[in-house]
């Protein structure tokens, strides 16, 4: 039981560590108003590192969190970011520590669709037809500023991940 409370203290810890990197110190490194999705990044990542229902579950938390403090309809982030989170979970079983190139790849377009979604729901829905601006001017950059963020992160998410699945292992054979 331990384990299992060690997991999800660190999990906790890790996504309001992420939130407040994401809306204090990126706020102060934003490009024309861009920030990278951190939120994106760690729903993806434990996603396929995990599975479908640790990506869901974090992206739940993540989008909550985000939906808590900035958005004005309580829940649509949540449900987007749980969408984003049980899709890179269907990548588990194909997903290698060692290999780089698959998580950059579903964190890209991880974070194109929760642009798209976003759109869908705040703009298109309400006669805002200008996608080739939103897209030029929020969803590329917002794309391009988080996979650059990705490369310093995803490393520090998939240690921590090691190193909770080597205690959990350690813990395992305690037991047996």
């Amino acid at each position: 039981m331990f384990v299992g409370m060690k997991r999800f203290f660190v999990s906790v810890l890790l996504i309001i560590l992420c939130f407040l990197l994401q809306t204090t110190v990126f706020q102060w490194l934003d490009f024309g108003g861009i920030v990278p999705n951190l939120m994106i990044v760690l729903t993806a990542s434990f996603g396929f590192m995990r599975g479908e229902k640790t990506g869901l579950l974090f992206g739940f938390f993540c989008g909550l969190l985000t939906d808590i403090f900035f958005a004005s309809v309580l829940g649509l982030n949540a449900m987007i970011y749980m969408y984003i989170g049980y899709a890179n979970g269907k990548f588990n079983r194909i997903f290698y520590p060692e290999e780089i190139k698959l998580p950059l790849v579903l964190i890209l377009v991880s974070d194109f669709c929760y642009g798209l979604l976003y759109y869908i729901t705040f703009f298109l829905m309400r006669g805002r037809f200008q996608f080739g601006f939103y897209f030029m001017n929020i969803i590329l950059p917002e794309m391009v500023y988080t996979i650059l963020v990705t490369l310093l992160l995803y490393p520090l998410v998939l240690w921590l991940n090691k190193k909770l699945e080597e205690s959990e292992q350690r813990s395992a054979r305690k037991f047996v």
